[in-house]
């Protein structure tokens, strides 16, 4: 049977969980919650998940759900979060855990405090894809790193969406941007500091953010992201001596990466894989001590503290260090 999930909301994004979790006998999701009972009821019948509840609490005091998925609005995040922790649950937590990271601190503290795996829910970390563009990186493939770009768009043409709610910490940093911050920061460290520019929209939210990020050794990192931009989704890191470029890196849905070097090309083909799948058997595994959680305090607040240094320094038009 796999440890028993239950997923906390009806979000569209459980689609691509309950998919991976299908592929698995590492996973079951026991069950759903909704604030509306009827639906929850419904949800659970259409994707043959065996108990539904009407609202978040309930699920949380099911003793048999030993780990909870968490896909609602980003605001809700941390909250829910720390609400599940401490209902004794383990928690994997839809990215961005959250913008200020604070917030991420005083969750992980309390994962630390009940003795449970906390994980924010980066799925493309998970891919093989992913662990061979960082083992080219630091095995010297392309020199030594100089620097990263990556860009991830795409139209938004519901206004309604949440994305674009200003209360539910929407904006396009937090939805498609933090990906590149995440992969810029998984083959650079740290950034020592950061400067970012911002559009918003009519909802209040950035609609179109762009960054740079300098890291330890010099290494520059430049990112742009938007929600009423083109579909778009690259990464490329550049060193002295040739680069290496992704040119489906977030969603991993065909997963080649081109090396370039000494004037020729050469394509590295990586096993196709469900990241959703992976991230989470690799919680589950830690849930049963067959494995150490990819993510956990420490990528998780390092984040958000560069989430929260970029829209600083949107907000103040400075460099922040």
């Amino acid at each position: 049977m796999g440890v028993a999930w239950g997923l906390l909301s009806t979000a569209h994004i459980n689609r691509l969980v309950l998919a991976g979790a299908r592929e698995s006998d590492r996973v079951h999701v026991s069950g759903v919650a909704s604030r509306d009972g009827k639906r929850a009821e419904e949800y659970a019948s259409e994707h043959g998940i065996e108990r539904a509840y009407g609202s978040y609490e309930d699920l949380l005091a099911d003793p048999d759900i030993e780990a909870v998925y968490i896909s609602l609005p980003n605001s809700l995040h941390v909250e829910w979060s720390i609400k599940a922790l401490e209902a004794g649950k383990h928690v994997l937590c839809e990215k961005p855990l959250s913008r200020w990271a604070e917030e991420v601190e005083q969750a992980f503290d309390v994962a630390e405090r009940k003795g449970r795996f906390l994980m924010e829910a980066f799925m493309y970390r998970h891919h093989p894809q992913t662990a061979k563009l960082k083992e080219l990186v630091d095995g010297g493939a392309i020199g030594r790193l100089q620097l990263v770009r990556a860009v991830f768009s795409f139209p938004l043409l519901d206004s309604a969406n949440v994305r674009l709610s200003a209360e539910l910490d929407g904006g396009s940093l937090m939805d498609v941007g933090c990906y590149c911050v995440s992969g810029s920061r998984l083959l650079a460290g740290e950034p020592e500091q950061v400067y970012g520019e911002q559009v918003t929209g009519e909802t209040g939210v950035d609609v179109l953010f762009t960054g740079t990020m300098r890291f330890p050794g010099g290494v520059v990192a430049q990112f742009d992201c938007g929600l009423y931009l083109p579909e778009r989704d690259e990464l490329e890191a550049i060193g002295d001596e040739g680069s290496v470029f992704l040119d489906d890196p977030w969603h991993c849905a065909e997963p080649v990466i081109l090396l370039q070097r000494d004037g020729g090309e050469e394509r590295i083909a990586v096993t196709p894989a469900d990241s959703y799948r992976l991230e989470l058997e690799n919680l589950s595994d830690a849930i049963t001590g067959e494995a150490e959680p990819l993510l956990g305090r420490e990528d998780a607040v390092g984040q958000a503290r560069t989430i929260e240094a970029l829209y600083r320094s949107a907000a103040e038009r400075s460099v922040i260090v």
